[in-house]
């Protein structure tokens, strides 16, 4: 399989032009129950199942895991900034070195994914509670130099969940993985 589509199986980001408040309904919704599809994804997982890296020079599926717990808690706090500081810029962080590091080679997905549920239902319940205004809020990123709102940053975050998912479905579906 070509390495483009095993990087990216459900497609680069590519964030959209116009976002109605059905969108963002929709997009709110994904994010709260992306935990319960990673859950599903992984449950039925052995150690060595988990232990596979979902690309050669990937990270493992247990790497996978961990990594969307520490970047939907970045997300999470980019989201809280935004709505009480004025363009805040935004702190990034080395997300292959935190995929680098023990925590996130041989801990147990059980605990990023209770953390990930915990944090999913408190990020959907600030969503919910945003006005238009709110959600036209931005945060500033050093490093892409862009200035993003609110609502593409959810849109991203939904993304991000559906890409890392896929990642773990589409191992599971090549290596004859049968884990429902």
């Amino acid at each position: 399989m070509e390495k483009q589509t095993l990087s990216y199986p459900i497609g680069e980001y590519q964030p959209a032009e116009s976002i109605s408040a059905g969108q963002k309904q929709e997009w709110i919704n994904a994010l709260e129950h992306a935990p319960a599809k990673l859950n599903q994804a992984v449950r039925a997982m052995s150690a060595s199942q988990l232990d596979t890296p979902y690309r050669e020079g990937g990270w493992t599926v247990r790497q996978v895991v961990h990594h969307l717990a520490d970047s939907h808690m970045n997300g999470y706090t980019r989201f809280k900034l935004s709505l009480t500081e004025n363009e805040p810029e935004i702190r990034p962080y080395d997300e292959k070195g935190w995929a680098a590091l023990h925590d996130s080679k041989t801990a147990a997905c059980g605990d990023a994914l209770e953390l990930l549920t915990i944090l999913h239902r408190r990020w959907a319940a600030l969503l919910r509670s945003m006005t238009e205004a709110q959600f036209k809020r931005t945060y500033f990123h050093p490093v892409s130099k862009e200035t993003v709102t609110l609502e593409q940053a959810l849109g991203l975050y939904v993304w991000h969940s559906e890409h890392h998912i896929a990642h773990i479905t589409e191992l599971s579906r090549r290596m004859g993985w049968h884990l429902s």
